[in-house]
C-alpha cells in the first residue's frame, strides 16, 4: 500500500514533472495557476468563512461531536519568520488520497455534484483562499504532512498547488504542544503562518466571529477561538467558545418541520448574552424552472429555514445578520427573524446575489414559509394565556429593510398575514378567539383603563365585541405593539363604537363616581378629535338631580338643548348641598345640579380642568357660585314674570319672590355670598308691593306704610310717580324655606339694609313739593323734617329742586319781629346766636330782621343750626351786612338812593374799617350795583374812575367814565380809600389796559404827534386786549412814511443791512429815523404786530411776491435784473439768508430773457465756447447778451447767476442736450465733430446718472443719425467693429459704424456708444444680426453670420420663422422655416418631402441648426406615418429596403403615441413572390401565428393574405416585435380569424374503447388535478373534481381514418377561403364523446408527437373552455405527460417543476376513483 509520503512524491513526479517525464498538460496547469492567482486577488474572499464551510462539508465518524478550533500563536513553529501563526483543528475523518489530489488541482473539487447530499461549499477557490493570509499553508492529516507555496516551485515554475513534504518546522509534536489538550488530537490540522500585513486582519476576523455562526450548520456543534502566548496579557484575540444543541423532537407539518435549537457562547468578558433559544421552521418548496441556475442544477427542491430567536440574540456587540447561506452573511435585514437557504453568494460570502434568479426564487418562497411558521407559533401555543402571544408577534418584519428585494419579501409577508385569522380578540372567556387583522379594532388606552376598572367593579362586558368589530385583546392593545399592529393594518375602533359600547354596557350608572369621571374625561378629552360628530352626543351620559331630588341621566344633545335649564356644578364644595336643596324650592330654577357625590368626585379628579372645560364648551355646563346661582334665579324669575302677565299676581309668584329674598338673606348669613355681591343681586331682585303685585323695576323702596314716619310727615306716597314701590306686608311674616325656619321681620331688616327699603330720615327726597310745609308744621314734624335734612346732608343727597325749594320757601318756620309773631320761610328768617347778638344791636335799630322763635322750639332748634343755614336761615354778621346791602341796592334800583345815601354808604364802610370789622360782605353786595354818577351816567364803582392830573394826556385819545365831581362836590375826594375799596380806579399808574379798553381815535389822524404814536404803541405793548386795538389801527393810514401817510400793513421799517432789497422796485413806503427818531426802533414788536414789515425774512417774502408778480407780468426790465443781481451780491456779504419762498421764486420764475424766450434761471445757460460744436444739432436757451438786451454786462454777474440756477459750465448743461436734441432731417448734414461732441456730452451724462441715461434722451436719440457701412442707422441698429470681430465677420457684413468717416477717436467712446444702444460687445450682436439676416442673399455672408450666431450661443425667440437660407444658384435662394428641414435622410425616403441641410452646409453648422433652431436630425415618426399615407394613396410599390426602413423606425420608436398613429393605417405590406412589396387592405391580411393554418391557406388563397416580415429577420424587427405591432394596430391572428367546423361523425368504422387503455388514467387525472388546484386558477376542490370526473366518464370511440376538420376565412371583399385538414382527436363535450384516430406508439416519433399535440390541445380546451388564457399552459403540461406515458415518477417530477401539488381532498378523490389500483 502506498504511504502518504510516496503518494506526494508520485503527484510531484507525474503531475508536475518533477524528477520524471514531462507532462504534456503542464502548460495548461501554468495557465490555470495564472487564472487562480488572478481570481484569488480579484475577489473579495472571506477566508474564515471558506474554512468553516470546508469543515461543515467534511465527513465525521459516527458518535463524534464535530468541532472546529482556531488558535493564534506567536511561536514561529514553521521557521518562516512569521510573528503570528494561525492553527486550525478539525476532528473530521481526515484527508483521503482523493482529497489530496483534489487540493493539488484546480477546479477538481470532490464536492462537485453533491450539493443535494448536504455540501454547502461552492465550486470555486475553496481551500486556496488561505493564500490571502499566508504564503505557505501546511496540512497535517491522516499521515500527510505537506505544505504549499505561493511562490512558483523552482522545479516546475508553478505555485499554489505543488505539494512539498514537511519533515520539520513544524512537527506534530510542536503542534500538539500548542493544542495542549489531553483529549484526542484532531485528525486534521492546518497551519497558516500569517503574512505581516494580514496579521491584524486575521485577528480582527477571529475576534469578530459571529456567535450565531453554528445556527444553520448541520454538522459542526462546537467552534472555539483562542490565542496562545507565553504572556497572556499580550493576547489581542477575543476568545470565544460556541456550541449548539438541538431539540430533535420535531413537529411535522405539511411539507415542513419545526424544532428548537439552543445556542451558547462563552467569552472572557460577560458583557454580552451567553445563550439563546431559537425556534426553527424548515420547509421544502418545489423549484420553479424559471429560477434554475447552472450552479444549482443538481438540486431538486428548495429548503428554507426560518429562525425565531426566543430572547436577545447572541451578537457580541455586532449587528446581527438576517441572511444565512448556512453561514452568516453581512446582510443586516432589520427583520427580527433569520432566513437560511442555499443562496448563491458573492465571492466574498458577505452578501447574496440579489439579482440572481435562483435567489429570487428562494425569496419568493420566504413569505409562505414565514407565514406558515408564524401561524404555527401563534396557534399551537396550547394552554398558554393570550398574554404570552405578543412576544411572538415581535417576529413580524415591522421595520423596512435597506435592501429593495427584501422589502418585496416584507410586503409579501404582510399581504399573506392580513388574510389569516391570527389576531386574538378580547372575549372575557377562557376561549381564545382569532380573527383577521381587518376584523379587529384597537381601543384607545384610556378606554381600556376604564373597561378594566369597570370589570373589577362588576360591570358586565360580554357584549364588548358585539358592535360590528372585534375588540383587540388587551394584552396586545398597548403602545409597545403600535408598530406591529400598524404593520398588520389593525385599525382603531370606529368612533361610533365607543358610544354603542357605553350605551350597551350600563357603564354610566354601574361605575363608581371616580371611574364615571374617568369615563367622562375620556369623552371630553377625545371630543373634538373623535366624538363631536358621532352618536356619543345622543347617549345618556350625564347625571343630574331633578326637581324631585332623584338622579336622572341626559345625553349631551339633550342637556345642551335645554332651553331654560343649564347643567351646573357648585364652584365651592361647601355650597354643593346648599344649592341642591334650595334649587328644589324654585320651580323656575334655571339649573339642574350634578349629584353631590359626583360633584365631590370632580373636585378630586386629576384632570378636572379638561373635564370642566368640556362640560362648559360642549354641554354648556357651568360651575356656579351661590352668587351666580342667585343671578340665574333672578333672571329666570324675571323672565317668568315677563312672559306670564298673570304670574305676578298669583300666590305662587309671591311665594317664589319671597323665597328668593329669603335665599339671599340666608346665603348672606351663611357667608356664602359677600356684601358686595348681595348688593348687586338685591338691585335686580323682584319685590312684592302693597298691591300684592310683583315688580322688578323700581327707583326706590319704601317700608310698609304701617308704622312708618314718612306717612306721618307727608301723609301720602309722593314717590309713586318716580317708580318707588311700597313693600307689601308679605315681608313681615315668618316662614320655612329649604328646611330652615326664618323668624318674623328678619327679612325686612335684610331688605332695609340691602335694597334700601327706607323710612324717614333714610329716604331720599322726592322731586316734588309736599303740601305740609306750605303751612305751619307741628313741633314734632319740624324736628322730623330737620332730622331728615341732616341725614340728607350727610349723604350729600340734598340738592336744589322742588323738594328743597318748597322747604326753603314754605311758611312753616315760627319767627318774630319785635312783638309780632308769625311763620316765615327759612330764607327770610334769622337765627340769633350769642356770638353776634350785641354786635348787631345797633344795626337792628336801622333795619327790621325776622328772628326764629327759639322758645317755641324748646331752645332745641339751635342744635340744627347747620341744617337751618342750609335751607336759607341767616345767622352770621356778614349775612346781616349782606342783607343790609341788598336792601340799599333795592333802593338804588328804584332810583331812591340820594347823595346822602351815598355818603352814608361810604361812612358805613369807614365805620367798619375803624372798628376793624370785615367790610367785604357789605362791599361785595354793593360794588356791582350802579349807584355812582359819572361822565358816562350812573355806573357801578368797579367801572368808575376818580379823575386827577395823571389822566390828562390819555384823555385826548380815550372815552373814560370819570366820577362826576361837579355833582358830588370836592367832598367826594376825601373818600379815596373807601372808593378804592369799592373798586373805583384811583390814579393812572400805567393803567394802559383801562386806556386801551376805552381807546378812541382822534378825528384828524394826521394830528397825532410822535408822543401820541408812542403812547398808542405802549398801550399795545401792555394791554391784554391788544388784538382789538391792533385790529382798529392796522388798516388806518396814521403813520408817516417816505410815501406820505400809510397804514402799518403798507409800510416797511428801514434797515441799513438789507435796505437795498427795498430799492430794487421803486415806490416802496418806508419809515425812517428821520421821521420818528431812533426811538421808533424800540417798538419793533408792536409795529410787527400792527402788520409793518420790520424783518429781512418778511421783507424778502414780500419782495418775492413782488418779484413773482413782475415776472409773471413780464415787467422785469434790464435795470431791475442788474439792480437785483447787484443787491444779491451785497446781501451775500451779510449773514442774511434768502428765505425759502424768495429762493424758490428766483429759481422758478421766468425772469431771464434767453434766445428761446423768457426762462427761469434753471432753464437758462450763460454762453461759453464749449457749446460751439453742439449748436447744429441741439437747441439751447442761452441768456440774451446782445446789446439790445443785457449786453456783455450780464457776464459780470456769472457767480450770482450760477447761484440762482443758471448753467454756466458745459458739463452742468447736459439736461438741455437731452431736451434740446434736434437732428436735421437729412443726417448727411451732421458733421463728425458734432457727433463726437455729443458723445462727449453723453460721457458726462453717464457720470452724472450712474451710467444710466435718461429714458427721454434715449427716445430722442433713437433716430437715424449714425453713418454705417449699410447707410445711416439709429444707435440700436448699429454695431461697432473691432479686432475681435475680424475672425468671424467683415465690416460690410452688417451695419457697423463707418469708422473711416468718424476717425479713430470713435473707438474711445465705446462705453458711450454702448449706453445709447450701439452693439459694442461681440457677444451681444446676435439679435441685431438675426433681425437683419433675411435682408442678405450672399451665401458666404449668410454662412459667416451663422458661424457668428453659433459661436455666441444665439437663441431665437420664434424658432418657426424662416431662419434657414437654401441656396439656389449663385447668390440666389430662398428662406425657409426650420420645420421644413431635417439634417439627414439616412433611409433616403424623403427626398421629395423635405429639405436636407447636409446637402448645403458643412457639418459644423448642422449642429447649429439642430441645437439652436431645433432642426430635427432625422424625419420623425409622424413624418414616416405621413409618408406611409402617401404610399397608401398613390398605390406606390415599396422596395424591401424601403419597407424595412419604415418598420425599423416604427419598432425603434414604439410607444403608445406611435401605436395611435399607426392605428389609422388602412393598408399594410404583404409578402409576394417578386422583389416589390404591395400594400393591401388591413382587413384582408393576417398574422401567421399558426403555421399549420398558414400552410393550408397559402396554398388555397390566390392572393397573399399574410402580413410581411423581413427576410432575414433584423435585430430591431424580430417577428415577435412585429407580431406585437401588427396586433396592436388591428391585424388579426389567423388562429383567431378562421372558423372551424367539424363533421358530426368521423368517417369509417367506430370502435368504443376505454380511456385507461390509451394512457395511465390515474396519473393523467393526478396531473390534471395538480394543475387545476393552482390558486391562480381559483377552482374549488368539488368543482375541479366534477370537471375531471366528467372527462373520465366520456365515451371514447376509435377509428382508423383521420378525423376531418374544415376551416373558412372571410375577407372584406365578401370572398371566403375554405380549406380542409385532418386531426387525430375530437371531443364533443355536449354529447360527452371523444373520437380518436387509432395510434400506435411504436409507429414513430412524428405520429406520437402529432397525437400528443392534438390530444393535449383538445383536452385543455375542453376543461378550460372558460379560462382561455390558461389553455396553452395546460396543453403543454398534458403533452409532456403523454410523451412520458404518464409514468408516476415522471408526473411527480413534472408537478414539482411547475410548482404544483396535490391537496388532501384531491388525494381522497384519487383513492375513491381508482380504489382498485
Amino acid at each position: 500500500m502506498v504511504t502518504p509520503k510516496q503518494h506526494i512524491e508520485s503527484i510531484r513526479k507525474t503531475k508536475f514533472s518533477i524528477g520524471g517525464e514531462p507532462n504534456p498538460l503542464t502548460q495548461d496547469l501554468h495557465q490555470s495557476v495564472k487564472n487562480l492567482s488572478a481570481e484569488l486577488y480579484a475577489k473579495d474572499v472571506h477566508f474564515l468563512m471558506e474554512i468553516i464551510q470546508n469543515a461543515e462539508d467534511n465527513l465525521y465518524e459516527e458518535g463524534v461531536k464535530p468541532c472546529l478550533e482556531f488558535i493564534v500563536t506567536s511561536q514561529d513553529i514553521t521557521g518562516t519568520g512569521a510573528t503570528s501563526t494561525l492553527l486550525v483543528f478539525n476532528n473530521e475523518k481526515g484527508f483521503s488520497p482523493k482529497n489530496i489530489e483534489s487540493i493539488c488541482s484546480i477546479g477538481r473539487s470532490t464536492k462537485k455534484g453533491q450539493r443535494q447530499q448536504g455540501y454547502i461549499g461552492e465550486k470555486g477557490i475553496g481551500f486556496k483562499s488561505v493564500f490571502l493570509i499566508t504564503s505557505q499553508p501546511y496540512i497535517f492529516s491522516n499521515g500527510y504532512q505537506i505544505k504549499f507555496n505561493e511562490e512558483p516551485c523552482p522545479y516546475c515554475s508553478l505555485g499554489y498547488i505543488v505539494p512539498e513534504w514537511v519533515e520539520e518546522n513544524p512537527t506534530l509534536a510542536d503542534i500538539q504542544k500548542i493544542y495542549g489538550s489531553t483529549e484526542s488530537f484532531p485528525a486534521t490540522t492546518i497551519v497558516l503562518p500569517l503574512k505581516p500585513d494580514k496579521e491584524q486582519v486575521v485577528k480582527s476576523q477571529l475576534s469578530s466571529i459571529h456567535p450565531e455562526v453554528l445556527l444553520f450548520l448541520s454538522k459542526i456543534r462546537r467552534l472555539s477561538v483562542r490565542e496562545d502566548n507565553n504572556n497572556s496579557s499580550l493576547n489581542t484575540v477575543k476568545a470565544i467558545s460556541i456550541s449548539s444543541e438541538t431539540d430533535f423532537t420535531s413537529r411535522k407539518n405539511v411539507g415542513a418541520e419545526s424544532y428548537t435549537l439552543h445556542l451558547s457562547a462563552e467569552e472572557d468578558c460577560d458583557d454580552h448574552e451567553r445563550e439563546c433559544n431559537y425556534y426553527m421552521w424548515r420547509q421544502k418548496f418545489p423549484i420553479n424552472q424559471g429560477n434554475r441556475v447552472e450552479r444549482r442544477m443538481e438540486i431538486d427542491e428548495l429548503v428554507i429555514t426560518i429562525a425565531f430567536p426566543n430572547g436577545k440574540r447572541l451578537n457580541r456587540g455586532m449587528k446581527p445578520p438576517g441572511i444565512y447561506a448556512f453561514l452568516p452573511t453581512d446582510m443586516v435585514t432589520n427583520f427580527p427573524f433569520i432566513v437560511q437557504a442555499d443562496f448563491v453568494l458573492a465571492s466574498s460570502r458577505e452578501t447574496i446575489l440579489l439579482d440572481s434568479k435562483w435567489n429570487i426564487g428562494i425569496l419568493d418562497c420566504v413569505p409562505s414559509a414565514f407565514v406558515n411558521a408564524f401561524i404555527s407559533l401563534v396557534k399551537t401555543s396550547g394552554a398558554a394565556p393570550v398574554s404570552s402571544l405578543p412576544r411572538m408577534f415581535e417576529f413580524l418584519p415591522v421595520e423596512s429593510s435597506s435592501y429593495f428585494k427584501l422589502n418585496i419579501v416584507r410586503d409579501s409577508i404582510k399581504g399573506l398575514l392580513v388574510k389569516e385569522n391570527i389576531v386574538p380578540s378580547e372575549s372575557y372567556t377562557e376561549q381564545k378567539l382569532f380573527h383577521k387583522p381587518s376584523e379587529v379594532g384597537r381601543i384607545m388606552p384610556a378606554f381600556w383603563d376604564i373597561l378594566i376598572k369597570a370589570k373589577a367593579e362588576g360591570v358586565s362586558l360580554h357584549n364588548l365585541s358585539s358592535h360590528g368589530t372585534y375588540a383587540l385583546n388587551s394584552a396586545f392593545d398597548t403602545e409597545n405593539y403600535d408598530d406591529i399592529l400598524n404593520f398588520l393594518e389593525v385599525r382603531s375602533m370606529d368612533n361610533e363604537w365607543y358610544a354603542e359600547c357605553i350605551q350597551s354596557s350600563n357603564l354610566v350608572l354601574g361605575l363608581s363616581e371616580e371611574v364615571y369621571l374617568e369615563l367622562l374625561f375620556f369623552v371630553a378629552d377625545k371630543w373634538r378629535s373623535d366624538f363631536q360628530y358621532t352618536n356619543m352626543k345622543g347617549i345618556p351620559l350625564l347625571k343630574y338631580v331633578g326637581q324631585d331630588g332623584h338622579v336622572y341621566l341626559g345625553s349631551v344633545n339633550e342637556v345642551a338643548g335645554w332651553s331654560r335649564k343649564k347643567l351646573c356644578l357648585s364652584y365651592s364644595a361647601r355650597h354643593i348641598s346648599w344649592l341642591i336643596d334650595w334649587n328644589r324650592e324654585f320651580s323656575c330654577a334655571p339649573c339642574f345640579f350634578m349629584p353631590q357625590k359626583t360633584q365631590e368626585a370632580v373636585r378630586s379628579f386629576r384632570r378636572a380642568d379638561t373635564l370642566t372645560q368640556w362640560l362648559s364648551e360642549h354641554v354648556d355646563a357651568r360651575f356656579v357660585t351661590v352668587n351666580e346661582y342667585a343671578d340665574y334665579l333672578l333672571h329666570a324669575l324675571s323672565n317668568d314674570i315677563r312672559l306670564d302677565h298673570h304670574l305676578d299676581s298669583s300666590s305662587n309668584a309671591r311665594r317664589l319672590v319671597v323665597a328668593l329674598a329669603h335665599f339671599l338673606c340666608q346665603s348672606l348669613l351663611q357667608k356664602y355670598v359677600s356684601q358686595d355681591e348681595i348688593e348687586i343681586l338685591c338691585q335686580k331682585m323682584p319685590l312684592i308691593d302693597n298691591y300684592a303685585g310683583v315688580t322688578a323695576q323700581k327707583s326706590g323702596v319704601l317700608v310698609p306704610a304701617n308704622g312708618s314716619k314718612w306717612l306721618g310727615l307727608i301723609g301720602s306716597n309722593p314717590w309713586r310717580q318716580k317708580n318707588f314701590i311700597e313693600l307689601g306686608e308679605d315681608y313681615l311674616h315668618a316662614g320655612i324655606f329649604a328646611g330652615l325656619f326664618i323668624p318674623k321681620k328678619q327679612i325686612l331688616n335684610f331688605l332695609k339694609t340691602h335694597i334700601g327699603a327706607s323710612d324717614i330720615p333714610d329716604l331720599c327726597p322726592p322731586d316734588d313739593a309736599f303740601p305740609t310745609v306750605a303751612s305751619p308744621l307741628t313741633k314734632e314734624n319740624t324736628f322730623v323734617l330737620l332730622e331728615w335734612i341732616r341725614n340728607l346732608k350727610q349723604k350729600r343727597m340734598l340738592v336744589d329742586g322742588n323738594f328743597f325749594r318748597c322747604i326753603k320757601l314754605g311758611y312753616w318756620l315760627r319767627t318774630y319781629v319785635g312783638d309780632s309773631v308769625g311763620y316765615r320761610p327759612p330764607s327770610q328768617s334769622f337765627l340769633l346766636t350769642p356770638a353776634c347778638g350785641n354786635l348787631l344791636k345797633d344795626v337792628f335799630e336801622l333795619v327790621d330782621i325776622p328772628l326764629i322763635d327759639q322758645h317755641f322750639y324748646d331752645n332745641r332748634i339751635i342744635d340744627y343750626k347747620e341744617e337751618l343755614t342750609m335751607i336759607g336761615v341767616m345767622s352770621e354778621f356778614g349775612e346781616a351786612c349782606k342783607f343790609i346791602g341788598e336792601n340799599l341796592m333795592s333802593l338804588a334800583a328804584n332810583g331812591n338812593l340820594t347823595i346822602a345815601n351815598v355818603f352814608s354808604i361810604l361812612n358805613f364802610i369807614r365805620f367798619l374799617r375803624d372798628n376793624l370789622l370785615p367790610p367785604e360782605d357789605f362791599i361785595k353786595s354793593i360794588k356791582e350795583g350802579k349807584w355812582l354818577r359819572t361822565s358816562h351816567g350812573v355806573q357801578s364803582p368797579v367801572h368808575s374812575i376818580l379823575f386827577d392830573s395823571e389822566w390828562t394826556s390819555a384823555a385826548s385819545i380815550s372815552n373814560l367814565p370819570f366820577i362826576d365831581e361837579k355833582y358830588y362836590g370836592e367832598r367826594i375826594l376825601s373818600f379815596r380809600p373807601e372808593l378804592q375799596l369799592l373798586g373805583v380806579l384811583v390814579g393812572f399808574d400805567k393803567n394802559y389796559q383801562r386806556l386801551a379798553n376805552c381807546f378812541r381815535m382822534p378825528t384828524s389822524l394826521t394830528s397825532l404827534t410822535a408822543e401820541d404814536v408812542f403812547l398808542i404803541l405802549e398801550c399795545i405793548r401792555h394791554s391784554d386786549s391788544s388784538e382789538q386795538l391792533i385790529s382798529l389801527l392796522k388798516d388806518k393810514q396814521w403813520l408817516k412814511t417816505t410815501q406820505n401817510y400809510r397804514a402799518p400793513s403798507q409800510c416797511y421799517l428801514y434797515d441799513s443791512e438789507w435796505g437795498c432789497l427795498l430799492q430794487v422796485f421803486a415806490g416802496t413806503p418806508t419809515i425812517t429815523e428821520n421821521i420818528y427818531g431812533s426811538n421808533i426802533y424800540l417798538y419793533k414788536n408792536e409795529l410787527r404786530n400792527l402788520g409793518m414789515v420790520v424783518d429781512f425774512e418778511k421783507a424778502a417774502q414780500v419782495f418775492a411776491l413782488q418779484f413773482a408778480h413782475h415776472a409773471s407780468s413780464q415787467l422785469i426790465t434790464k435795470d431791475i435784473v442788474l439792480s437785483f443781481l447787484e443787491c444779491y451780491r451785497t446781501l451775500k456779504k451779510t449773514e442774511h439768508q434768502f428765505p425759502k419762498e424768495l429762493r424758490k421764486c428766483i429759481h422758478e420764475e421766468k425772469w431771464l430773457r434767453t434766445r428761446l424766450g423768457q426762462r427761469s434761471p434753471s432753464e437758462s445757460i450763460l454762453f461759453s465756447s464749449g457749446w460751439e460744436n453742439l449748436s447744429p444739432i441741439v437747441l439751447l436757451p442761452f441768456i440774451d447778451d446782445s446789446e439790445d438786451n443785457y449786453g456783455t454786462a450780464i457776464h459780470e454777474y456769472r457767480e450770482e447767476l450760477k447761484d440762482t440756477g443758471v448753467v454756466v459750465e458745459f458739463n452742468k448743461g447736459l439736461k438741455f442736450v437731452a431736451a434740446g436734441l434736434s437732428f436735421p432731417q437729412n443726417p448727411i448734414n451732421i458733421a463728425p465733430t458734432s457727433v463726437l461732441s455729443l458723445l462727449e456730452c453723453i460721457r458726462y451724462m453717464l457720470k452724472e446718472h450712474n451710467d444710466i441715461l435718461p429714458t427721454e434722451f434715449l427716445d430722442r436719440i433713437n433716430k437715424k443719425w449714425l453713418k454705417t457701412y449699410k447707410g445711416y442707422r439709429s444707435p440700436k441698429e448699429c454695431l461697432l467693429f473691432g479686432p475681435e470681430w475680424t475672425s468671424l465677420l467683415q465690416c460690410h457684413d452688417a451695419s457697423f459704424i463707418d469708422d473711416k468717416f468718424y476717425g479713430f477717436d470713435l473707438t474711445s467712446y465705446q462705453k458711450e456708444l454702448n449706453a445709447i444702444g450701439v452693439v459694442v460687445d461681440i457677444g451681444k450682436g446676435c439679435q441685431l444680426l438675426a433681425d437683419h439676416l433675411q435682408s442678405h442673399s450672399e451665401d458666404d455672408v449668410i454662412a459667416r453670420i451663422y458661424v457668428y450666431l453659433n459661436k455666441n450661443k444665439w437663441k431665437p425667440e420664434n424658432k418657426a420663422s424662416n431662419w434657414i437660407w437654401i441656396p439656389i444658384g449663385s447668390d440666389q435662394g430662398k428662406w425657409v422655416s426650420p420645420e421644413d428641414c431635417v439634417l439627414y435622410d439616412e433611409d433616403n425616403l424623403f427626398h421629395r418631402e423635405m429639405i436636407f441641410l447636409e446637402r448645403y452646409y458643412e457639418k459644423k453648422l448642422l449642429s447649429f441648426f439642430s441645437m439652436v433652431l431645433d432642426v430635427r436630425h432625422n424625419p420623425s415618426v409622424d413624418d414616416y406615418c405621413r409618408l406611409w399615407e402617401t404610399w397608401e394613396n398613390s398605390g406606390y410599390q415599396l422596395s424591401t429596403a424601403e419597407c424595412c426602413a419604415f418598420w425599423v423606425c416604427m419598432a425603434k420608436h414604439w410607444n403608445s403615441k406611435t401605436e395611435d398613429l399607426l392605428a389609422g393605417m388602412t393598408k399594410l405590406p404583404v409578402n409576394t413572390d417578386s422583389d416589390v412589396i404591395i400594400l393591401v387592405n388591413k382587413q384582408d391580411i393576417f398574422i401567421p401565428d399558426d403555421l399549420l393554418l398558414v400552410d393550408l391557406f397559402e396554398k388555397a388563397s390566390p392572393d397573399p393574405i399574410f402580413v410581411w416580415y423581413p427576410q432575414p429577420t433584423l435585430p430591431s424587427t424580430t417577428r415577435s416585435k412585429l407580431h406585437k405591432i401588427y396586433s396592436s394596430i388591428g391585424v388579426q391572428r389567423i388562429s383567431e380569424s378562421v372558423r372551424k367546423s367539424e363533421s358530426s361523425k368521423p368517417d369509417g368504422e367506430l370502435k368504443q374503447v376505454n380511456l385507461r387503455d390509451m394512457l395511465n388514467q390515474r396519473e393523467f387525472t393526478r396531473l390534471l388535478l395538480g394543475f387545476l388546484s393552482d390558486p391562480s386558477i381559483d377552482m374549488d376542490a368539488d368543482v375541479r373534481q366534477k370537471t375531471v370526473k366528467a372527462l373520465l366518464d366520456v365515451n371514447v370511440y376509435e377509428t382508423k381514418e383521420p378525423i376531418t376538420v374544415s376551416y373558412s376565412l372571410s375577407l372584406s371583399s365578401g370572398k371566403t377561403v375554405n380549406v380542409k385538414a385532418s386531426q387525430m382527436i375530437r371531443w364533443e363535450r355536449e354529447s360527452s364523446v371523444i373520437f380518436t384516430q387509432k395510434i400506435n406508439r411504436s409507429s414513430g416519433h412524428k405520429d406520437n408527437i402529432v397525437f400528443a399535440t392534438d390530444f393535449s390541445k383538445v383536452i385543455a380546451q375542453g376543461l378550460l373552455w372558460d379560462k382561455e388564457d390558461r389553455i396553452a399552459e395546460l396543453s403543454e403540461l398534458i403533452r409532456l405527460g403523454w410523451l412520458v406515458e404518464f409514468e408516476e415518477e415522471a408526473i411527480s417530477f413534472l408537478l414539482k417543476t411547475k410548482n404544483l401539488q396535490i391537496f388532501m381532498d384531491d388525494v381522497e378523490f384519487l383513492k375513491s376513483t381508482f380504489f382498485t389500483e
